[in-house]
C-alpha cells in the first residue's frame, strides 16, 4: 500500500511571541516495514535534521524574533508492506520496560493485566490485553488532556488513542513485556477518521508488533510510523515552548490517501 500525506498545523497567538523552540517529529525512516519515497518539511526556515535518543528523525525549529504565528507542513509518499507483522532492531528493548507519569501502572491497571493475561505473555494473549481495554475506555473525544495519565484515563473509563496507547503500555510493562508508545498516521476509508494516530509495540520473540487498542486492530497494514518513545511527549509530531504570546489557538489538517501502485511488466 502506498500512502500519501498531507500535515498541516497552525499556531495562532493573542499576542506576539518572544521566541518560539518546536521540536519536530514530523519525518518517517526506512524499516522492514515502510519505505520513503519523498518527504519534505515546508517551515518558516530551514532547519537541519538529527536523530533524538529513540533513533526517530528529529528537526528543531527555533524563532529567535516576534511572531504571531506558526505554519509547519509536512508531506511525501512511503510504502507500506502490508503483509508484513513484525519489525526487527538491534538496539535493546529494555529501555522500554521503564515506566513514566503518563504511563505509570496504579494497582487496578496491574490487576486489570493480570487478569487478562495470567501467566501468560504471548502474542495472542496481548492481543485479548488490546480488546479489553477498548471495551473498558469508550473513545471518547474531549475526554481527557494531553497530560492525562494513563491511570486517570482507564479510571474515567474513557478517553482517545493516546490514552488507549498509554494503558496497553502501563499493562505491558507490569508484566515485564518492553512496549513502546507509536505517533504516526492511519488510513482509513472513512472520511470523518482522525489520519494522525497513535498505538502501541510490544517487544515479542525478539521482533516489535504493534497493537493498535483504538481500532482493535494487531496488524499493522494501515498504519505509518512517525517516532517511537517511552510515552507521548517522547514521540508526539510537535512538541514546543515559547516566551509570550497569551493565548494560543491551533488547527491541524491531517489528510492520508491510499495511492494506487502501478507494477510496470517487461516484455
Amino acid at each position: 500500500m502506498r500512502l500519501s500525506i498531507s500535515h498541516e498545523t497552525t499556531y495562532h497567538y493573542e499576542d506576539q511571541v518572544r521566541a518560539s523552540i518546536q521540536y519536530l517529529r514530523l519525518t518517517p525512516h526506512d524499516s522492514e516495514r515502510q519505505h520513503v519515497l519523498s518527504w519534505q518539511l515546508d517551515l518558516p526556515r530551514p532547519v537541519r535534521a538529527q536523530l533524538d535518543p529513540f533513533g526517530n528523525i528529529l528537526h528543531v525549529l527555533t524563532m529567535d524574533e516576534p511572531h504571531e504565528a506558526i505554519i509547519i507542513g509536512a508531506r511525501g509518499q512511503v510504502d507500506i508492506d502490508e503483509l508484513r507483522e513484525a519489525e526487527h532492531e538491534s538496539q535493546s528493548a529494555l529501555p522500554f520496560l521503564r515506566f513514566t507519569r503518563l504511563t505509570e501502572a496504579d494497582e487496578a491497571l496491574r490487576a486489570f493485566a493480570e487478569n487478562a493475561c495470567k501467566q501468560r505473555r504471548d502474542r495472542t494473549v496481548l492481543i485479548d490485553l488490546m480488546h479489553g481495554l477498548n471495551q473498558h475506555m469508550t473513545y471518547t473525544p474531549g475526554s481527557t488532556e494531553v497530560d492525562t495519565s494513563a491511570a486517570q484515563a482507564f479510571a474515567g473509563r474513557a478517553g482517545v488513542c493516546q490514552d488507549h496507547t498509554h494503558a496497553f503500555l502501563a499493562c505491558a510493562r507490569s508484566l515485564g513485556v518492553p512496549s513502546r508508545y507509536v505517533s504516526g498516521y492511519l488510513y482509513s476509508e472513512d472520511c470523518e477518521h482522525l489520519a494522525s494516530h497513535a498505538w502501541a509495540e510490544a517487544w515479542l520473540d525478539d521482533a516489535w508488533y504493534s497493537f493498535d487498542v483504538t481500532n482493535q486492530l494487531a496488524r499493522p497494514e494501515r498504519h505509518l510510523k512517525l517516532a517511537v518513545g517511552l510515552d507521548y511527549l517522547d514521540a508526539c509530531p510537535v512538541r514546543g515552548m515559547r516566551r509570550g504570546g497569551g493565548g494560543e489557538q491551533m488547527h491541524a489538517k491531517v489528510l492520508v490517501a491510499s495511492t494506487p501502485v502501478i507494477s510496470v511488466q517487461q516484455q
